[in-house]
């Protein structure tokens, strides 16, 4: 894959995300007769303009679409209809900004307007991304050249272009943190409204925190995983639902270097760490909470604790983050001194979640966080795992609790039989007719 197939898709997957984010505002407006915030949704046009107008639109039309013009005659259809719809973004914008002014001072009748004006770009823009990862881009990795894509991937990495260069990239970033104080949480928009220890997503570069293509895996002649390809961007939480058996847990064990690949490739950060040792990925900045808590019995709380910040030695840092850990699950304080062993299999979680946060991770995989809780622990996991994605940590939670973890993610995964057989935003999977019927009991 191109960087600029990474930086266009990186580009959806945010859009996407704030369409989701539209869709879960407007059906609260369904709801009540209440006017539209005003500064919200002014705050999220001034983001789409930016973002989708100013900058996605431009690179596409300029460098990529122009070069399969020329290498793919039968291209021409559906790059008319996206350039057609890439032109009319503005006025579609004018037209909701008019409808959101009158919806703020007018009647019901107004406001129903708006609501059904958002549910058409919504709609639009969801379809008009189908189109380019389903057409546009399969066709640009067969027939354009290296050469033309040394072009295009120069123009889409550059930071000094006026339309699409790093002031932009600044001013659609402040549009995004505005967008996040201002909604109501969790909205699904993967950015914290607090700031960060680290930067945040959009000031990296476009590449994934974790990049996994054509992925298999085997337990003798058994087949464990097939082909699985799927992304996580730096300060997303993504989820992966499934059944038992479906690959789950084989999967995040590839990822962490305790189950080995028999094909494909596992990056993170840009790097292949496909045959990098278990502990090696570990100092690199993957950590996991493993399935069953996993703790060690016999040792007490605070001792499981500086096990996981074992591989930093004598690092200053690691008694200040033991008081962070206990600041965060002020329980484990109480019990420091304690036998892991003798903890509620709901502490044993968060004494898990805390000796994994120990070793500083850039990524951390969870593994059924909620398997054997009570509803009552099930909630206080999840509201842990939503502070930490607050906090701008990266997250892969495999759960086979699908509505709590599509609830919280930004995007979703299906797997079945090793296999990812659906993805995308969380909300719009928990809306998935297949995935209710399946995962949810509905």
């Amino acid at each position: 894959m191109t960087e600029a197939v990474q930086v266009i898709q990186s580009e959806h997957a945010g859009i996407w995300r704030l369409m989701a984010t539209i869709d879960q505002l407007n059906q609260s407006l369904a709801g009540a007769d209440v006017a539209p915030d005003r500064d919200l949704f002014g705050a999220i046009f001034d983001y789409l303009q930016s973002y989708t107008d100013r900058m996605h639109h431009p690179k596409e039309d300029l460098f990529l679409f122009r070069a399969l013009r020329e290498r793919a005659p039968e291209s021409h259809p559906v790059l008319d209809e996206l350039q057609k719809e890439h032109a009319h973004g503005p006025a579609a914008m004018v037209r909701l900004r008019e409808l959101l002014d009158h919806a703020g001072s007018g009647e019901a009748n107004d406001r129903t307007a708006f609501r059904d004006a958002l549910t058409t770009y919504v709609n639009n823009q969801r379809e008009h991304i189908r189109k380019e990862e389903t057409q546009v881009l399969p066709l640009a990795k067969d027939v354009l050249t290296e050469a033309d894509w040394r072009v295009i991937n120069e123009a889409f990495l550059t930071n000094d272009d006026p339309l699409f260069g790093q002031r932009v990239k600044a001013e659609f970033r402040d549009l995004h943190r505005r967008i996040a104080n201002l909604a109501p949480a969790p909205m699904g928009l993967g950015l914290s409204a607090e700031p960060r220890s680290e930067p945040a997503a959009a000031d990296r570069a476009a590449e994934a925190m974790l990049d996994i293509q054509d992925l298999s895996s085997h337990y003798g002649r058994i087949q464990a995983l097939d082909g699985v390809e799927l992304r996580v961007a730096p300060g997303e939480l993504v989820a992966l639902v499934g059944a038992n058996g479906a690959g789950k847990t084989t999967l995040l064990r590839s990822i962490s270097g305790l189950q080995p690949a028999t094909g494909g490739a596992i990056r993170f950060r840009g790097q292949d760490i496909t045959r990098v040792p278990a502990a090696r990925r570990v100092r690199m900045g993957i950590s996991q909470v493993p399935e069953g808590r996993q703790v060690f019995g016999p040792l007490s709380v605070e001792d499981n604790l500086r096990l996981g910040a074992f591989h930093r030695g004598r690092d200053k840092g690691v008694a200040t983050d033991l008081e962070r850990m206990f600041a965060m699950f002020p329980i484990l304080e109480q019990k420091r001194k304690q036998p892991a062993g003798t903890l509620s299999g709901g502490q044993q979680q968060m004494l898990a979640m805390a000796r994994a946060l120990m070793a500083r991770p850039s990524l951390l995989l969870l593994d059924e966080p909620s398997m054997g809780l009570a509803p009552l622990l099930v909630q206080e996991i999840f509201n842990a795992v939503a502070d930490l994605k607050r906090q701008g940590i990266t997250l892969f939670l495999v759960e086979q609790n699908a509505a709590a973890a599509l609830a919280v993610a930004d995007r979703g995964y299906v797997i079945e039989t090793g296999r990812v057989v659906l993805s995308g935003a969380g909300s719009e999977l928990l809306a998935n007719e297949e995935v209710r019927k399946a995962y949810l009991g509905m």
